[in-house]
């Protein structure tokens, strides 16, 4: 910090700092001693400032005879530009080309084992079957992963684990944004720092900002490194509007926008050569294909990731889309991701614990999943076990971990 202060002119011989006064090694009694002797020096000494301040009326120095006035001095107190906490290391380094070349990426599931700890083993399964089947990046603690839910040292070591064990077979997005700018702030740092490729910010919610917070907000996190900029008024609250976005075109690292907003607002984007990826599984294919997204950030895809792939990768599939419509629509029936997290339950692929406030779907919509991947195939979905109804009891709702 940059500490600015002006003052009527004064008689510099009031103004010391403590810190000059000179001190010898002293023992434990005579230093407490001594340390109250510098207090009781340094209030005299403040004290006799504030006294000089009182006796001066104007700048210059008061003509001898004036009459005195008090004058409250003026003082700013501006910051510096931050210093980026950044590695150079082109092993920790990723260009903002292979985040925007990036088509399918999946908003992982995060499971969790009895007392609500992340399940790692279980996640590690889920990871790699989205390698196999094609997914090219990861969203790490986002809304589906459940970072809302997440103290911010799972949410970095989290990160921290997905890069260090898949890293160099899929892009790591870390979900470090915020409604704070400073927690998005030190959250990035630290989840650049542990080598995840790019990070997703959302725009402040509950405690919305104006456009121009917005601007700020963004701007103070950009820097770091890739970043893709999350719009879904449907949480937030808040639009993101074109022209925000449009200001964040001259940063380097602004890798594009998840769009919530539909194809329409999409093909806006397009038509400027801003890269975008839909954020709604039911909408992605026409995204892709006839608006021109880049690709989807996906929920479905935790589910059946290669006939996500397949939708995304190999032409415009009609059939193939609506063969999935039905299973995207139910995993959205309740908020997400309580449908998602439901859905894996009963393929055996995690534990069937929720952190709270999620519960799980009722027992009817359970049973309208069992048909859908009867109808889908479960050759399609992830995991090796039938699915299953479970009964209400066989859910774990966890509020203290």
């Amino acid at each position: 910090m940059a500490l600015i202060t002006r003052t009527c002119a004064i008689d510099r011989t009031h103004v010391h700092s403590i810190s000059n006064l000179q001190t010898a090694p002293v023992n434990e009694q005579t230093g407490m001693m001594r340390s109250k002797a510098l207090q009781q020096s340094g209030d005299l000494r403040l004290k006799s400032h504030h006294q000089a301040l009182l006796s001066h009326s104007h700048c210059p120095r008061a003509a001898s005879g004036s009459k005195k006035m008090w004058i409250s001095p003026k003082a700013a107190l501006l910051q510096d530009a931050p210093l980026p906490m950044k590695s150079n290391e082109v092993k920790n380094s990723t260009p903002v080309n292979d985040i925007k070349s990036l088509r399918l990426i999946t908003a992982i599931k995060t499971p969790y084992l009895p007392d609500g700890r992340f399940d790692l083993a279980a996640y590690d399964a889920m990871v790699h079957v989205q390698i196999e089947n094609g997914v090219e990046g990861l969203i790490v603690g986002g809304t589906t992963g459940e970072g809302q839910l997440m103290s911010w040292d799972e949410h970095i070591m989290l990160i921290s684990h997905t890069v260090n064990c898949f890293g160099d077979r899929i892009k790591v997005i870390g979900n470090t944004g915020s409604n704070s700018t400073r927690e998005a702030i030190h959250a990035t740092e630290q989840g650049f720092a542990v080598g995840m490729h790019g990070a997703l910010h959302i725009n402040p919610y509950y405690g919305k900002t104006s456009m121009d917070g917005l601007l700020v907000h963004f701007r103070s996190v950009i820097p770091m490194g890739p970043s893709i900029i999350y719009n879904v008024p449907g949480r937030t609250g808040q639009d993101i509007p074109q022209y925000v976005i449009e200001k964040l075109l001259s940063y380097p690292n602004f890798a594009g926008v998840k769009e919530c907003m539909g194809n329409n607002r999409i093909e806006e984007y397009c038509r400027q050569d801003i890269t975008v990826w839909s954020g709604n599984d039911d909408e992605c294919h026409d995204a892709r294909w006839v608006h021109g997204a880049q690709g989807v950030i996906s929920v479905t895809s935790n589910l059946v990731p290669l006939l996500m792939h397949n939708l995304l990768f190999e032409g415009k599939n009609n059939l193939l889309n609506q063969k999935l419509r039905p299973l995207m629509n139910w995993l959205f029936v309740e908020p997400n991701p309580i449908g998602l997290n439901t859905a894996l339950a009963q393929l055996g692929v995690i534990r069937p614990i929720f952190r709270l406030p999620y519960v799980p779907l009722n027992l009817e919509k359970r049973r309208e999943f069992v048909n859908i991947v009867k109808t889908i195939g479960r050759e399609h979905f992830v995991g090796d076990k039938d699915v299953q109804l479970l009964k209400d009891d066989d859910f774990l709702l966890v509020g203290r971990y």
